[in-house]
């Protein structure tokens, strides 16, 4: 006779979902302030569809811009994770768009900065999370902090990679900014904005730089200037 068996119950994938879920709407701290959503530190990853850009000329350096796209997921969000269909968010955008010309009609357009959520509306909500008012406040607020940021001291960088001569300066972002030691920073080298560099557990990580030595240089000249 065959020895009896014991059969483990199978973990489902239903399982997994309803702990990622779970993780999602879990109330969460940060530097004393209570949130809900993504955790800090993590982050998500999009894929745009041909969108429609539209772009006016107001004044010799400023555009009136105006943009509607469908974003994808690369993957698939576990099943019962995130906010009910519906839901909206207001961002505000500061970043820096560089663009170059490849022939008459194409420019590589890249683009890299900051958001700040502004407001939400829930979906089984009419109303938005705060009045029109006092959104106006919260991007006054915000964008008095980056200003201040842009004034304050900035890290002055000046490296040598590959045979390459780097010089520019990197501007901590305050809100990652502990003990002393600010982990984020907007990075300019030879007068060209590179974007940001965060440290993150494996490491230095620049999105749209792809030379890991030249960020890890950057990541150390950052560090340096805090001892």
């Amino acid at each position: 006779m065959k020895a009896a068996t014991t059969r483990k119950k199978p973990v489902t994938k239903r399982r997994k979902a309803t702990a990622k879920s779970g993780s999602y709407n879990r109330v969460k701290e940060f530097e004393g302030r209570q949130y809900t959503g993504v955790q800090v530190g993590r982050g998500h990853h999009w894929h745009y569809d041909q969108g429609d850009w539209k772009e006016t000329k107001i004044t010799p350096d400023l555009w009136e811009i105006s943009y509607k796209v469908m974003k994808r997921r690369t993957g698939k969000a576990p099943e019962g994770s995130g906010v009910p269909v519906g839901t909206a968010y207001h961002w505000y955008i500061l970043a820096h768009q560089s663009a170059v010309k490849e022939n008459a009609n194409d420019y590589m357009t890249t683009m890299t900065g900051l958001k700040f959520k502004i407001a939400h509306k829930r979906a089984d909500k009419a109303k938005w999370s705060t009045s029109g008012a006092t959104q106006r406040k919260h991007l006054i607020a915000f964008l008095k902090q980056f200003i201040a940021q842009l004034e304050s001291s900035v890290i002055p960088l000046q490296l040598e990679v590959k045979g390459v001569k780097y010089k520019g300066e990197a501007v901590p972002i305050a809100d990652t900014c502990t003990k002393g030691v600010c982990y984020q920073a907007e990075v300019m080298l030879n007068d060209e904005s590179l974007g940001i560099i965060r440290c993150a557990k494996s490491g230095w990580k620049m999105d749209l730089v792809k030379d890991q030595q030249l960020i890890d240089a950057i990541g150390n000249e950052i560090m340096l200037w805090f001892e």
